[in-house]
């Protein structure tokens, strides 16, 4: 029979952490898969976008120094700020109503927000294409009501953009905030209203803080993608209001510019890994949804 001190002291040692080894070759398919599909074809781009035509800097000077390239930058973070607040002007009150209604109502417009992120990105931008022109939907309504005298041009310039990425972004909008506000507890604005707090203090002091997780991942996702779009601005913006990802995509297809066509993409890249750096800086993992 074995000694029973000798049980207890092998009872109390503590259990030995997983091997290092073990945990690495676990991983090992999943880092190989990174490397050869994401790590290796960026930065092949990225050092072509110094080597080509010749060895320097020359793509960044030429590119950061002209004004029609600087003018694109413009209109690419313009449009990507604008279809940010927008969305979550819009998106707010619609994550506040999916939150507070009756459960069966929320899953049914749940749904519906659901089933518009799922349909084709070029069929909602055509048909965005068909309700803005002059000859249009809404134009036809404004005119029907009075409220405008002549079509207002709503395609082929950065008006046309904006409506339609807003449209496609809401989504990205509403579902984390929807998360975030769902976990709030209603005792908390209770408590507010029950200390003499007006509906809009209770809005300002209460629910947006604790909602701010939620803006700030939804609202770096929408500008970051926003920032990298093609179809919609290609289509409703036409090649007199160029964002940024088409200037790549005119780079590479047409110019047959991989220089000037990665450091493009280098200079992208940079933007959201610093949108990315602040937001963990200045509010953490809770900026992403975490505690």
């Amino acid at each position: 029979m074995a000694n029973y001190g000798e049980v207890a002291s092998q009872a109390e040692k503590p259990a030995r952490p997983a091997s290092i080894t073990g945990n690495f070759s676990a991983t090992l398919p999943a880092l190989v898969l990174i490397l050869i599909f994401f790590v290796l074809p960026v930065a092949a781009l990225l050092t072509r976008s110094v080597t080509e035509p010749a060895l320097g800097l020359g793509n960044y000077a030429e590119l950061l120094g002209s004004s029609t390239y600087l003018r694109i930058f413009t209109n690419t973070f313009l449009v990507s700020g604008l279809v940010t607040v927008i969305s979550l002007i819009i998106g707010f009150p619609v994550a506040w109503a999916l939150a507070i209604m009756p459960e069966r109502l929320a899953k049914f417009i749940f749904a519906i927000v659901l089933l518009s992120m799922w349909t084709n990105l070029l069929a909602r931008t055509y048909a965005w294409m068909v309700l803005l022109q002059r000859t249009g939907v809404i134009n036809k309504t404004l005119m029907g009501l009075g409220l405008i005298d002549q079509p207002l041009t709503m395609v082929n310039n950065l008006v046309g953009v904006t409506i339609g990425m807003t449209y496609i972004m809401l989504p990205f909008i509403i579902i984390p905030l929807y998360g975030v506000i769902r976990k709030i507890d209603p005792a908390i604005l209770q408590a507010a209203a029950l200390c003499g707090a007006t509906r809009f203090q209770s809005l300002i002091h209460v629910l947006l803080p604790l909602a701010m997780p939620g803006m700030m991942s939804g609202g770096l996702m929408v500008f970051v993608m926003s920032l990298g779009y093609f179809v919609t601005p290609s289509l409703l913006g036409g090649t007199a209001n160029m964002m940024l990802a088409e200037l790549i995509a005119q780079f590479v297809q047409s110019l047959v510019n991989w220089g000037m066509g990665g450091a493009a993409a280098l200079v992208l890249l940079v933007v959201t890994l610093s949108l990315y750096a602040l937001q963990l800086k200045w509010f953490g993992t809770a900026g992403q949804g975490g505690r």
